[in-house]
């Protein structure tokens, strides 16, 4: 047997240093999410896009990300996970250089479509390289609080920062910046972190790969479209989905433990736990992050710049809390922690509600203030349990998952909690109506947290 060198051994001592350049990899994604949407106007004028075209723009990214989650997993798993890490970020510079360049709004989308597939492989494989270097429990939730904190730091920085660099520079400085963060991630990975793969009884599993792309990428689409299609064409659409994710299951459960996703996976109460309080907890915060700014602003309640700031408090609490989640799972356990912050998350969309409706300012941050807290409180221990309920061989299909319900959960609550504020007359009931349901949504999911994850 090999013996591991010096550098290797010297990697292995240095997890904090290879958590830094996980954060760095995770803040580079997010950031780009982030920042892409203040940026949808200037485009537009400045390579006289259409509306369609603008929202493609966005959505071009998440659906490319959606569907190659499990593949960008199942790459790390077996092809290693700092080389899929690395490739992950290279993508996601080349192609936000793309962006910046892009002469046309169609070059424009097929960039950001680029961007997706980097996103795809650099984000499973964060997770799974978290779930290698921490092989003990608790020091491994503490890793992933610090881990989700930097999803809250991008969404806090990231709108700020935009607008800074757009009235500055210009729409293209805001997929510049992202270069840089990309280039330093690919570069300190190489250096902090040690190369693992676990190919064994394993294949690429090219049936199941393209029946999982095809099954997400329907339901994603219905999604997308729903709001701007007929009823018919979002059906046909969604029913597409759930027969192409059918055949994916009967596939799957053929292959057994080589299969894309191993449907013995889900026979953990806590993964399947995991994963519908996932679900659950961005079908809340991304259906909130949505209708917030867009019911505030059409009833002229706030500007752009006031409607950015007042959701810091949302933000910054999830980041304040993120890091600290652990400390409360040492006190009440995992499965009485995601409880409580999907309980907050619900508490803080129901003030949310009655606050807008009353038109109570003070009240409305209060509101975010708490859905914030119990993001920070949930996120990390969500992750943890589903990441830690598998061998580590499964670390990047565990990643990639986990993923899926996040990217799920927010497409979901975006298009389901827009439907049901577009449907209700007055923008004052409709943001009540939507928000009440964000919170029903909550309270399911604490409860499934608490029938399901182990103690």
């Amino acid at each position: 047997m090999d013996r591991p060198s010096k550098t290797s051994q010297a990697r292995a001592r240095q997890p904090h240093a290879a958590l830094a350049t996980l954060c760095l990899a995770v803040i580079t994604a997010q950031l780009d999410t982030s920042v892409v949407n203040l940026a949808l106007d200037p485009i537009g004028k400045d390579l006289d896009a259409t509306v369609s075209q603008l929202q493609w723009v966005v959505d071009a990214y998440n659906l490319v990300y959606a569907v190659l989650l499990l593949t960008g997993g199942l790459l790390a798993d077996l092809a290693g996970r700092r080389r899929i890490l690395i490739s992950g970020a290279l993508v996601f510079g080349i192609a936000s250089i793309g962006c910046a360049i892009a002469p046309t709004a169609p070059v424009l989308i097929a960039a950001r479509a680029l961007t997706g597939v980097g996103a795809a492989l650099l984000l499973p494989a964060s997770l799974s390289i978290i779930r290698v270097i921490y092989p003990d429990q608790q020091a491994r939730q503490r890793a992933l609080g610090i881990w989700a904190g930097c999803n809250g730091l991008a969404l806090a920085i990231g709108p700020t920062l935009g607008g800074l660099l757009i009235h500055a520079f210009g729409w293209r400085s805001v997929f510049y910046v992202v270069v840089p963060f990309s280039l330093v991630g690919a570069v300190s990975a190489r250096a902090t972190i040690e190369e693992s793969a676990d190919p064994a009884g394993r294949s690429f599993d090219i049936t199941g790969q393209v029946l999982a792309i095809l099954s997400l990428a329907a339901v994603t689409l219905a999604a997308i479209e729903s709001p701007h299609s007929t009823i018919s064409l979002t059906a046909a659409f969604g029913v597409t989905g759930f027969v192409l994710f059918g055949l994916f299951l009967a596939v799957e459960h053929r292959q057994g433990q080589a299969a894309l996703v191993p449907l013995t996976m889900f026979r953990s109460r806590s993964f399947a736990g995991a994963m519908a309080g996932t679900t659950a907890m961005t079908f809340g915060m991304y259906g909130t992050l949505f209708l917030f700014p867009l019911a505030t602003q059409s009833l002229g309640r706030l500007d752009a710049t006031s409607t950015g700031l007042a959701l810091l408090p949302m933000a910054l609490s999830f980041v304040l809390v993120s890091p600290f989640s652990d400390a409360v799972v040492q006190r009440f356990g995992q499965r009485m922690t995601i409880a409580l912050g999907l309980g907050t998350i619900g508490i803080g969309n129901g003030i949310l509600s009655v606050a807008f409706l009353l038109d109570l300012f003070m009240m409305s941050e209060i509101g975010l203030l708490l859905t914030g807290i119990g993001m920070g409180l949930a996120t990390g221990p969500l992750t943890a349990v589903a990441v830690s309920a598998v061998g580590s061989n499964r670390g990047g299909t565990a990643g990639a998952l986990i993923n899926v319900a996040r990217m799920v959960g927010a497409t979901i609550g975006v298009a389901a909690l827009g439907a049901i504020f577009a449907a209700v007359a007055g923008a004052e009931n409709g943001f009540f109506a939507a928000m009440i349901v964000g919170a029903l949504v909550q309270v399911m999911g604490a409860a499934v947290a608490l029938s399901t994850i182990g103690r």
